[in-house]
Parts: structure tokens; sequence; C-alpha cells
């Protein structure tokens, strides 16, 4: 079990707490790792045979957390490629010629993600139904933040809707024009709509850009969940107050809510 510092939520000082999805609330960080490995993969062999560069392979244990996790897809794809020396166009030209630009990478990888969940299936962590359920009881505010587009999708197949007050994937965060992690903006967004200020509101974070946005969004708190116990030291350097191995880990501090507050 990986913590460090106290971990320990205050409840007479918390208004709101903001969950990742991917990796914090539901168990698909793996799922959207070997999407992200498939297209990269292919792309790179499909690049060798046309001009002869070769390139070395997606590592989902090093490049899914350091270039592509808790990011837009296009912001991912951009730094994974640029550590390989490479840059795309953003879209096909008017020949549409060219099958690999960032806008056609980025669309294989939801179809090969949305692929792996219809083979896999997708399921809610115990330890965050149980936060969430006590600190809802509790009257604290919950939203759902996600960098993909199926946010909304994955929290309805883990039958996690009901437990958040606000969700905000992807697809919304590109309409509103809300750049990604680890710009703290995606967060401070999900605590406007709850109506908590940041310094009231804590965050849960499962990857280091997750983290460093929550810590550049000046969030009272910012957790940072090791659930593989390798992360821990990135986790603090990135901004972490407290680092923590399972949800379980937590504890909770302060006078219950009244019973009237609880959901159902």
């Amino acid at each position: 079990m990986t913590v460090t510092r106290e971990p320990a939520l205050y409840l007479e000082r918390i208004a709101g707490m903001i969950f990742d999805v991917d990796g914090v609330v539901t168990d698909t960080a793996a799922l959207h790792a070997e999407a992200w490995k498939r297209t990269f993969d292919e792309f790179f062999e499909r690049r060798a045979q046309e001009i002869g560069v070769e390139c070395t392979p997606f590592d989902t244990s090093a490049d899914y957390p350091r270039f592509v996790a808790d990011r837009p897809r296009r912001e991912g794809l951009r730094a994974l490629l640029s550590s390989r020396g490479i840059a795309l166009a953003e879209r096909n030209g008017p020949s549409g010629a060219d099958p690999d630009t960032m806008w056609s990478l980025a669309e294989r990888k939801d179809r090969y993600f949305a692929e792996q969940l219809e083979a896999h299936g997708v399921r809610a962590y115990r330890d965050v139904i149980a936060l969430l359920r006590d600190i809802q009881y509790r009257g604290v505010a919950t939203a759902a933040v996600s960098a993909g587009r199926t946010c909304g999708r994955l929290l309805a197949a883990s039958g996690m809707t009901q437990m958040f007050d606000v969700c905000i994937e992807g697809g919304r965060a590109d309409r509103l024009r809300l750049p990604g992690k680890p710009d703290p903006t995606v967060f401070v967004e999900a605590a406007r709509r709850l109506g908590v200020a940041p310094p009231d509101a804590v965050v849960v974070e499962d990857a280091p850009a997750g983290v460093e946005a929550g810590r550049r969004g000046g969030f009272g708190l910012v957790i940072g969940l090791d659930r593989t116990g390798t992360s821990a030291e990135g986790f603090l350097r990135s901004g972490a107050d407290t680092v923590v191995g399972s949800l379980h880990d937590l504890m909770l501090v302060g006078q219950r809510a009244v019973a009237g507050m609880a959901r159902t």
C-alpha cells in the first residue's frame, strides 16, 4: 500500500470533490492504453513500410502515463509523436490521399477503445463507490471529469451516473474550448458548475498531468491515486498533497450531515 503524508479528508473544509474517471472511477485505463498501443503500433508499421523508418513501439507502462493519459486525444497524439520525431497534418488535404493525420489517428483510437469496451465491459472500483456514498451522505458535491469522449457512457455502463452532480468529458471540453491537463481549466469549470470555490474542493487523480492541474488550479487538496504502487514520487513532484494506493486508505474526519441530506 502506498500512503504518503496524512490521508485524511476534513469534511468541514470540503464542499466538493472532483474525480478523474479513467483509472479513478472506472477500471478503463488499461483499455485506453491498449487502444492507443494498437493505434500507434499500426501507424509505426505503416510508416516503416512506406518510408523505411523504424519507430520504437508504444509502451503501455511508460508511454501511456507519460504522454497520453489524462490529455485530450490530439494533445496526447502530438506529445507521443513528437517523442518519436514525427509531425502529422491535422486533417487530410483536398485529395484525401493521406490516411494518417491527427484526426484519423484520433478517430481510430476511439474506435479501438469502443471495441475494447464492447469486448470487456466496464466496472467501477469498489473503493470509489464506498467513498462516493459516504461523502454524498455527508453533503459533499461531486463531479466526474474525463479527457476522453466517453465519460457519460462509462458512468452509465458502470452504474455510476447518479453518483455525480456534474460530468465534463472531452467532447464537451472541446466545445467549450477548455485546454487539456495539466492546465487546470477543466477542473475549475467543474468546481464552478458545482458551485464551490477551488480552495474548498478536492481533486482525485491517477495521472501526473491531472495532479499538476489540480495543484495549478489552487484546489484545497490534491490526491494522487497510485493503484499500481509505482507512481508516488511522481505524484508528489507534480504537486499532490497526499498519495494513496486505494481510496479505502482515506480517513473521513468531521461531523456527519443530517439524514435529510442523504441522496438516493
